[in-house]
């Protein structure tokens, strides 16, 4: 900028009049195309303003610069609202889009000014105008995280499932930037969770994608298709394996998503996180499977305990977990983890996915005390003496041995759980 455009750009009207007055020649820009109305405007130096309209000579009110801004787009944009009065009282266009198809509304909206956006409402700019991309003032209040705006646009009249050229709606944009509060608001005025974009992904698909468990949660309560599949046919749940999000896999796991469901490549979620090596995932979606296929098989015998799929560390069931490491690490053999599994209904699937992770001559220890882990959870969900079943399951493998030595032990400490709650 010259000394010209500074003066406008802080304020300064005696210096700006002075450098006129000397034959600064009023029409320059800076390389960025910003004109001295430009300048005063953005800063909102009505002052200055006044100055430009009624003592200079032809100065275009809607002169745009290198991105399309007219001064009334950048008082907009910069949440200037004398500055903006200003400009209306002069008669400027309000209507105007700048390069990238964008009216003053979008700006303002974008940017969070809530006072230049109500006048804008007020003085009635189309709610429903959508720049090059096929965005609304409400996506990009959405998008840039402004509940407040959101609000506002809604009352107004705002099409709350509006969808962009490629097939974005509001709540897209909400999930996007990782706004609660934004995607409550729109959940709220009827935005719908299932809308899927030009990927097929669904609100829900990208803020798993992008790691935002509270968001998660949210549109799952609002009825989000949790089995919703994108066009690489990835569930919600697939992303969340492919990443190792823990909290969020939780809630997938919780709110009954299908397992079966197979991407492109046909894998299941289970298959992404075992490929990933995802251990402590593969364990989850397992302890998922086993407590949905249990259920499925009772269904008047809820579990009635809080649900949970993660690792347990909790000090009640210290002792059993110790147990069973020094089963899986000193005494069973080294094919014996799988005649365990499969006496307890683990699958061929299961199986493989565990023995994914882990190689060499010891890997059966490590493969066999996650077995263990997983087998306990679902037995504590269930209600069912672990001790008794574990001595059954020792039995039916053929080390009875085994069996009566741990028994032996488990009678022998005071202190020895005789159940434990849901892991």
């Amino acid at each position: 900028m010259n000394a010209l455009l500074l003066s406008a750009w802080f304020g300064h009207l005696r210096i700006l009049q002075i450098l006129v007055n000397s034959g600064a020649k009023i029409h320059c820009e800076s390389k960025d195309g910003l004109t001295l109305l430009h300048c005063a405007a953005q800063k909102g130096h009505v002052p200055v303003l006044a100055f430009i309209m009624e003592d200079l000579e032809d100065v275009a009110l809607d002169h745009v610069d290198k991105l399309g801004r007219t001064a009334f787009h950048r008082a907009a944009e910069h949440g200037q609202l004398d500055a903006l009065d200003f400009l209306v009282g002069s008669g400027c266009d309000h209507s105007v889009k700048d390069k990238e198809g964008n009216t003053a509304l979008h700006l303002a909206a974008g940017r969070g000014h809530m006072a230049v956006l109500q006048r804008l409402v007020d003085i009635g700019l189309d709610l429903e105008e959508q720049n090059a991309e096929g965005l609304t003032a409400l996506h990009s209040a959405a998008g840039g995280s402004h509940p407040d705006c959101v609000q506002l646009l809604l009352r107004a009249g705002s099409t709350v499932n509006a969808l962009t050229q490629k097939n974005l709606s509001c709540l897209h944009y909400a999930a996007l930037s990782g706004s609660e509060d934004v995607s409550r608001v729109l959940i709220h005025a009827g935005g719908c969770a299932n809308v899927v974009d030009h990927q097929g992904a669904s609100p829900l698909h990208l803020a798993v994608r992008h790691n935002f468990p509270a968001l998660v949660r949210l549109l799952i309560n609002s009825d989000s298709d949790v089995n919703a599949m994108d066009n690489r046919q990835q569930t919600p749940l697939h992303l969340a394996a492919e990443h190792a999000w823990q909290d969020i896999a939780e809630m997938l796991l919780i709110a009954g998503v299908d397992l079966n469901l197979r991407d492109k490549q046909g894998k299941t979620a289970l298959a992404v996180a075992a490929r990933s090596n995802h251990v402590s995932l593969v364990d989850m979606i397992i302890k998922a499977d086993r407590f949905y296929r249990w259920e499925k098989d009772h269904p008047s015998d809820p579990s009635g305990k809080s649900l949970s799929f993660k690792q347990d560390h909790r000090q009640e069931t210290q002792q059993l977990r110790s147990v069973l490491w020094r089963l899986a690490s000193r005494y069973l053999q080294p094919r014996e983890w799988k005649k365990l599994a499969y006496s307890w209904e683990f699958t061929e699937t299961h199986v493989d996915a565990i023995e994914q992770q882990w190689t060499g001559t010891r890997s059966y220890q490590e493969h066999g005390h996650r077995m263990l882990l997983i087998w306990l959870h679902g037995v504590a969900t269930a209600g069912e003496n672990p001790s008794k079943a574990l001595f059954e399951g020792l039995v039916a493998i053929g080390r009875r041995d085994l069996a009566e030595n741990i028994r032996k032990k488990a009678n022998a400490a005071p202190s020895a759980p005789r159940r434990c709650t849901a892991m």
